[in-house]
């Protein structure tokens, strides 16, 4: 099964012209070793706006003179290689991120195509700039991938080659700020068939202002699907899971915390989107995203 002979569609807005795709091309077990080895709506009626309760002790700080930067890596384009297919509709979903992350006060840039070792570059380079004035960090991956893999232009290469640049001990100046990952790329080959369904205390040892804080402390991915999985996208709308985080931060983006805003993405992936093929296979298929946090307060991206 290649990425061009899946069809699907968005469960609420059929549109039998637009064919979707999966970021993954399944059976690559060969290459892939082989690689590595050589190296603003909601969906419902009304939105609805909830109240939180906002405890400073437990929240980041967002009073910086900037929030932060944004670096989305857009992978369209592939090395025969690899055996991966161009991965059309991914500028749509490159455009609409850098205007929501913009609109949230990020500085955003875009890098198209980028090979394993440009990746390890920017982020290494990125890892390495003073961000003492900014309140977090931001990456956004669109390619291609495996699990706990991703693809650049001419091969793999592991998500944590690419993250671990800006664990606590290598990136000072964003030590105790947010590290957001936000990754649209298969984790695997298998389907989601889907099934019918009815409609603290701080003690005394704390208190010491010398403590140490966990290296991988204060990161949060935002997977597209879950360990094991395809991940889908649509070649004229974009991908299933960009269009919904970019609807809710579009919509809650300076009011609601990231946990509640990636909720509501996962609430919006389920419900909204389903595929549409000819193929059994691959017909009424289903997805959902997969958020893996260690943030150690809340995070709300306006003061």
């Amino acid at each position: 099964m290649a990425d061009d002979q899946d069809s699907i569609v968005e469960q609420s807005d059929v549109d039998s012209s637009n064919e979707c795709v999966v970021d993954a091309k399944p059976d690559r077990s060969s290459f892939v070793s082989s690689f590595l080895n050589r190296k603003k709506k909601n969906g419902s009626a009304r939105s609805v706006r909830t109240s939180r309760t906002r405890v400073p002790t437990y929240q980041y700080s967002m009073d910086f003179e900037k929030v932060g930067k944004c670096i989305i890596i857009n992978n369209k384009n592939f090395d025969k290689v690899t055996g991966m297919d161009v991965r059309n509709g991914t500028d749509k979903d490159a455009e609409a991120l850098f205007k929501c992350f913009r609109n949230l006060g990020f500085d955003v840039v875009v890098y198209n195509d980028c090979s394993c070792d440009k990746m390890k570059e920017l982020l290494k380079r990125a890892s390495e700039e003073d961000h003492s004035k900014s309140a977090c960090f931001a990456c956004i991956l669109l390619s291609h991938g495996e699990e706990n893999l991703i693809y650049g232009k001419d091969g793999v290469t592991p998500i944590k080659d690419l993250t671990a640049h800006f664990r606590g001990d290598r990136c000072k100046t964003l030590l105790e700020k947010p590290k957001l990952f936000f990754i649209q790329a298969c984790r695997g080959t298998e389907l989601d068939d889907g099934i019918q369904a009815d409609s603290g205390p701080i003690n005394d040892t704390d208190a010491n202002p010398r403590y140490k804080i966990p290296v991988e402390a204060d990161f949060l991915f935002a997977y597209s699907t879950v360990p094991g999985y395809y991940s889908w996208r649509n070649p004229g709308k974009g991908s299933w899971f960009v269009q919904a985080l970019c609807s809710i931060l579009d919509e809650h983006g300076k009011d609601l915390e990231i946990m509640q805003i990636l909720t509501r993405v996962n609430d919006r992936v389920a419900r909204h989107f389903e595929s549409q093929s000819e193929d059994p296979r691959f017909h009424e298929k289903k997805q959902i995203p997969c958020v893996v946090s260690m943030l150690t307060k809340e995070l709300y991206f306006s003061p």
